[in-house]
């Protein structure tokens, strides 16, 4: 390896660093922020609790009914709504508070302050906060169902703990590049409410899975707006039901899609007029 490309190396690892750094004191201050106002971060931990015994009925019903699809059985299928409650925890705490705000800063011209900040704006935009309390019911309510769905299927441990956990990473990137793509209308047209509703409506489909759908649904839900994946293919992987062309796809789709966001960042942030303007 050349001195000059050991070099390049060097200073990306150290940026990355810097980065992680950075991110751990986004979360440190949120933590802080959130413990100021106690009675919010509590009181939003009960609402979150009450939205999931909704969420709990489609348990119910599933297991009522013995509801098969496919191979399927009530206890696989825990494991598909398990993974969606706990990837909509993760979306909401992680990247919903964020990408809700842009619309703000591009209203009210914060979007030219933080143009000034020595770091990566996508990265200030998009992680800047983390809502702490919001994800807490979710993900150890989902962790919670599919500990007892992976138990009650009688799945073995080994290898699969490893690549479900490597699969729900994935998961977290496509979550990230699908959802900040509609944010980004808000360069254009700065109100952004219905499109982020039809996000969420499409984010929706992960609660069961996508072998409910019809072929051709699947394929666009798979392919073309991989949202089939983040709650699809961890549980698919630890019953046997990926292919190796599967598997390379779950790789190949974050790293794609996050190319793409980053292409339509820099072109929304190239047509943006700032506030002032």
């Amino acid at each position: 390896m050349s001195t000059g490309l050991l070099a390049k190396c060097r200073a990306a690892l150290d940026r990355g660093t810097e980065y992680v750094r950075l991110y751990g004191l986004f979360v440190k201050n949120c933590l802080s922020a959130g413990m100021e106002y106690r009675f919010n971060f509590w009181m939003g931990i009960a609402v979150e609790i009450a939205f999931l015994c909704a969420k709990a009925l489609y348990i119910l019903i599933v297991y009522q009914t013995d509801l098969h699809i496919g191979k399927l059985t009530p206890d696989h299928i825990l494991l598909f709504i398990g993974t969606y409650t706990m990837m909509t925890g993760l979306y909401m705490g992680l990247f919903y508070v964020n990408f809700i705000r842009l619309q703000q800063y591009i209203r009210d011209g914060t979007l030219d302050l933080l143009m000034t900040k020595p770091v990566s704006l996508q990265f200030l935009v998009s992680l800047r906060y983390v809502d702490i309390g919001l994800p807490v019911p979710n993900v150890v309510a989902g962790a919670m169902m599919i500990a007892v769905g992976w138990h009650r299927s009688g799945l073995p441990l080994n290898g699969n703990i490893a690549g479900f956990a490597a699969l729900l990473l994935a998961a977290l990137a496509v979550t990230y590049g699908i959802m900040l793509l509609p944010a980004l209308l808000a360069f254009r047209f700065v109100q952004t409410g219905a499109v982020t509703e039809i996000a969420h409506s499409i984010w929706d489909a992960n609660n069961m899975p996508l072998d409910i759908f019809p072929q051709w649904l699947q394929r666009i839900g798979v392919y073309i707006i991989p949202v089939f994946l983040i709650s699809n293919y961890a549980p698919k992987f630890v019953l046997n039901e990926l292919a190796m062309g599967d598997i390379i796809w779950a790789v190949a789709a974050p790293v794609l899609l996050f190319m793409l966001v980053r292409w339509c960042w820099k072109r929304s942030v190239r047509s943006y007029s700032s506030a002032g303007s």
